[in-house]
């Protein structure tokens, strides 16, 4: 399959046109339209700096219902000694600074560039982009960002400095998404951490028509509550 290079306008192909690797195109902008459309037809923004935007749309996809959360029996301890406090849109920019800064396993540097992390801070104050903050001791421990559209959260990026701490935001946040009746969470490409948290690969066929299905529902904005 070709790559499609994006003209000015605000479209995208098709997803099931790209590549065997995700790749489906190249180019375009970051600005809000085009953000919440990509995410709208399952496409999502993932390049390094000095590279031009790339945009992809893998099969199979990671998925994690809410209902299928997986929380081990360390994790429940944690959850229940209480040394982190949860809040939700405190600090959008730290956290995504945060996960920017965050060392990764075979990545020598980050995806999320300086354009990235103010194209999704532009999101956050539209009220589609959401942070989660993990606190320990009045100290940021971990945390995690994402967009929510529908009925669906698009999980962005996470990290930790302390040890469960981007778990138990991620516990707490699909708590939170369970109350509200999310059908699910989008984890785009496949880890093993979100493995074992509940994540499975669905074919991205199946993730077009439960993602179509979860866009009928009015989209919670504005700024998120823990409490």
């Amino acid at each position: 399959m070709p790559v499609f290079r994006l003209p000015d306008q605000i479209i995208f192909p098709e997803p099931e046109l790209s590549r065997e690797d995700g790749l489906l195109a190249v180019g375009g902008d970051l600005c809000i339209e085009r953000l919440i459309l990509a995410y709208r037809m399952g496409i999502f923004p993932w390049f390094s700096h000095g590279d031009p935007i790339l945009w992809w749309s893998p099969d199979p996809r990671l998925v994690l219902y809410p209902n299928a959360l997986h929380v081990s029996r360390s994790l429940m301890k944690t959850l229940k000694q209480g040394h982190f406090i949860v809040t939700l849109d405190r600090d959008f920019s730290q956290v995504i600074a945060a996960c920017a800064g965050v060392p990764r396993d075979k990545q020598p540097g980050t995806w999320i560039t300086a354009d990235m992390m103010d194209a999704y801070c532009r999101l956050h104050e539209a009220g589609f982009a959401h942070s989660v903050e993990v606190w320990n001791r009045g100290e940021l421990a971990g945390g995690l960002y994402g967009v929510s559209l529908g009925k669906c959260f698009f999980g962005e990026s996470m990290f930790a400095r302390k040890n469960n701490a981007s778990k138990v935001g991620l516990v707490t946040l699909v708590h939170l998404l369970r109350k509200w009746s999310f059908n699910l969470i989008d984890c785009q490409v496949t880890t093993q951490h979100l493995v074992r948290l509940g994540a499975r690969e669905i074919p991205r066929k199946q993730f077009m028509a439960e993602l179509k299905l979860a866009l009928k529902s009015p989209t919670h904005k504005g700024k998120w509550d823990a409490g």
